[in-house]
């Protein structure tokens, strides 16, 4: 054996056997911390692709602190709002498949944006983890409109084609869209007013400048009676609104969206074993009472879907969407 000089007894052998173990412990380190049996060992992102304030971010701020609860883990929301929630939702797509970055996804990213423009990502970039919750539309007229119910409303619209207008969030948003197939299958003549978002539609509304909205924000003027509400567009009735008949009740149907408005979602090659954690965290999140009472904040209503009926439900509504945009006047850019 060979002896080093300055390190009496140390033998070549010896010395390459305690490099040898290093390296393999300094390579093996990293890969072991991100093991299912070891995963989350540090905060988890939940990216929520729409400003705060809004209805998203209360049901994305909801679910990650109960989520978080559940797996023993911090989960915080990371708002990435911008291009009709692409940022955000490209963002997690492009993440490191490890568990540590999530998507609160809107259906809408999945649904009507790939009818509408090119994206960079599509359905297949993400795991889908399971259906959130339902958005729930409320189509509330001006106090001062003279009609009472949804038949009067059909029946004025008729009376005075093109002068009603409806407020919505802005260009393919649900109210635009919602407004849109309720002018084709009721055949009335509506005016389309885009805003920057519900809250402005909404305080539109209020103010008189707009006749009506189709939208979940307008629930709070509601309740507090300055506007009126004529139906729910949703296929019960509204939990804050039980007088608030649903548009079926009211003796119309027009087409709508079948799956879940909000998913969790994560990027391609996540661990199926993390997976299974996030989902089961999820959905005993959404079966719990007081967790479905504070998503109503949201004006969503809980509704738990597996990972394959996420799936199913965004791609049946994506075909439903590329055959009704065009047919309201929703043209691709």
């Amino acid at each position: 054996m060979i002896s080093f000089p300055g390190l009496p007894g140390f033998h070549k052998p010896a010395l390459l056997a305690a490099a040898a173990s290093l390296l393999a412990g300094l390579v093996l380190a990293p890969a072991q911390a991100q093991t299912p049996d070891a995963w989350p060992s540090r905060p988890i992102r939940m990216v929520v692709p729409f400003p705060p304030g809004g209805s998203s971010d209360i049901l994305g701020r909801i679910v990650a602190s109960h989520m978080g609860r559940a797996l023993n883990a911090n989960i915080f929301v990371d708002n990435k709002a911008g291009g009709t929630t692409q940022v955000g939702t490209d963002f997690v797509a492009n993440a490191a498949p490890d568990g540590y970055t999530l998507l609160l996804g809107a259906a809408s990213s999945f649904t009507v944006l790939p009818n509408l423009r090119k994206l960079a990502y599509t359905l297949d970039s993400f795991e889908p983890i399971g259906g959130v919750a339902d958005y729930v539309a409320v189509m509330a007229v001006r106090k001062t409109l003279p009609v009472k119910d949804m038949k009067q409303f059909v029946d004025y619209a008729k009376q005075n084609p093109g002068k009603l207008s409806f407020g919505s969030a802005g260009e393919a948003s649900a109210g635009h869209v919602y407004g849109g197939t309720l002018s084709r299958d009721t055949g009335i003549q509506l005016l389309h007013v885009p805003f920057r978002g519900s809250v402005d539609a909404v305080n539109a509304l209020v103010a008189g400048d707009i006749d009506f909205v189709i939208d979940g924000a307008a629930t709070p003027m509601v309740k507090a009676g300055r506007v009126l509400p004529l139906a729910t567009f949703y296929k019960t009735r509204h939990p804050e609104l039980p007088n608030v008949p649903t548009l079926k009740e009211a003796g119309f149907e027009i087409a709508t969206a079948k799956g879940a408005g909000w998913g969790v979602l994560a990027p391609r090659g996540t661990p199926k074993a993390i997976l299974t954690r996030l989902s089961d965290a999820l959905q005993k999140v959404l079966t719990d009472k007081t967790v479905q009472d504070e998503i109503l904040r949201a004006n969503s209503i809980a509704s738990w879907q597996t990972p394959e009926e996420f799936r199913a439900g965004m791609l049946a509504d994506q075909k439903m969407y590329s055959e009704l945009l065009p047919a309201i006047g929703v043209k691709k850019n």
